[in-house]
């Protein structure tokens, strides 16, 4: 028997344990949830850019003792074919030439001891990939043959083959991303297709994400993505012209890449995560207070079916930046991890041969878009195009100016006198000289009546 004392210490020291265990526990990773949150570990960016070394990065199992993160891209190998023709990693002060040796004969670390963090981190329900790239680097393949030789070099040294060199020891990681920002785009497709030959039949489920620019198409990412099956793609808005800080805006384009995963994608569900800083030192653009962050994940998610979580970089800037990586986490959750209703098509049936001022909202092939400018081409999604998609949508459009911010069926130019604000209507048989003035391609906006040229 325990004295009441001992007993309370007992049933505390339980309620621990289980609230231990619960944070802990091994819930699979789900990429058709909305809620994931995937943040790259490798490269201690804080580390960098700081000096406190307490915030420097810590080893991978330190940042999956909860539930914020469900997938790791460690970052990363940034050559493909080394010294002894293996590739290189580099995983700044965790694993490096100076406190960790090469394999002999090659630039390849030896970081075996990090294999049973890792398997910590997927026993606890995480996803662990490699992250093939990064920002330098020497990346690129000269033919087809060659990328293939390398997949099959990635799985033997990381995935689920065998080899004398394994980097990661007995770990066996969950697939493979390509975070590719230089170099050229040949071979990457090629890539994919062999590394998915070995994924088939495998005794575990693997995966492959990229991250390319938000810019569309990706320069170095396109082709492939247009070609093979990913299964995640986290664009990276920030540090480019549609980074977060045009969430807003026409510039903002989630849309573009949300159509591009439902009707280009090979996979047709393909998540599309928001690719975020997880701190203002993290990039140079691009970075939000996690209330803003918190407040257009939560949109996004509601407008777009693609919508698959927050991807963060990195794991030590989430950290040190207040938890911003659990802070994102319990927001996705509480927008909801499931479930998706399409919002009604309010805008307009878009018109052919029709003239759109600039902020008018038309529906076309199911999607609510917003002229960026004086507008009269099809929507597309040409990231030079004349329309931003701002909303995935169900249902018939209202004919005339019944939608919410919708222009009015579009004009054309008017005849005889009756031009914008009293100027007349330019006439192909009149004779004009210099200092007339004519109004051309007037449109009618829906409140007010008010006219714009």
């Amino acid at each position: 028997m325990l004295a009441f004392s001992s007993l309370t210490s007992y049933v505390s020291s339980t309620l621990l344990l289980a609230v231990t265990l619960g944070a802990f526990r091994a819930t699979a990773f789900d990429n058709t949830q909305f809620s994931n949150v995937a943040v790259y570990w490798g490269q201690d960016s804080y580390g960098a850019t700081h000096t406190d070394a307490a915030n420097f990065q810590q080893p991978i199992d330190f940042y999956c003792q909860d539930d914020a993160i469900d997938v790791f891209p460690v970052a990363f190998v940034d050559t493909f074919f080394g010294t002894g023709g293996d590739p290189v990693l580099d995983l700044a002060n965790t694993c490096n030439a100076t406190s960790n040796g090469y394999f002999s004969g090659t630039e390849l670390l030896n970081c075996s001891y990090l294999a049973p963090a890792i398997e910590k981190c997927q026993a606890a329900g995480k996803i662990v990939t490699i992250s093939l790239g990064g920002a330098g680097g020497g990346v690129g393949f000269q033919s087809d043959t060659q990328a293939q030789q390398l997949a099959d070099t990635v799985w033997n040294l990381f995935l689920g083959g065998s080899s004398s060199t394994r980097p990661f020891g007995s770990a066996v990681l969950d697939g493979v991303d390509l975070d590719i920002e230089g170099g050229s785009n040949a071979g990457y497709a090629a890539f994919v297709t062999q590394l998915r030959t070995h994924f088939s039949g495998a005794s575990k489920k693997y995966y492959v994400s990229g991250a390319p620019q938000c810019v569309y198409p990706d320069a170095y990412l396109g082709s492939a993505l247009n070609t093979v099956s990913f299964d995640m793609v986290y664009v990276q808005f920030y540090n480019n012209p549609c980074g977060l800080q045009t969430y807003g805006t026409t510039n903002w384009n989630f849309g573009v890449w949300d159509i591009w995963a439902r009707t280009i994608s090979p996979n047709p569900d393909v998540k599309i995560y928001i690719g975020a800083p997880a701190s203002s030192d993290a990039a140079g653009t691009g970075y939000q207070s996690i209330s803003e962050l918190s407040q257009i994940a939560a949109a996004t998610r509601n407008v777009f079916p693609s919508f698959g979580g927050v991807m963060l970089w990195d794991a030590s800037q989430a950290y040190a930046n207040d938890r911003y990586d659990l802070n994102i986490k319990n927001a996705l959750v509480a927008a909801g991890s499931t479930g998706f209703t399409f919002p009604a098509c309010s805008a307009d049936a878009w018109t052919s041969g029709g003239d759109y001022p600039g902020g008018s909202q038309v529906t076309y092939n199911s999607y609510i878009w917003q002229a960026k400018w004086y507008a009269s081409s099809t929507p597309s999604i040409n990231g030079d195009g004349d329309w931003a998609p701002i909303s995935a949508c169900s249902g018939t459009p209202p004919s005339g100016g019944g939608g919410s911010g919708s222009s009015s069926a579009p004009g054309s130019a008017p005849t005889g006198g009756a031009g914008c604000a009293g100027v007349a209507a330019w006439a192909s048989s009149q004779v004009y000289v210099g200092g007339d003035q004519v109004s051309y391609k007037c449109v009618v906006r829906p409140r007010g009546g008010s006219v714009v040229c």
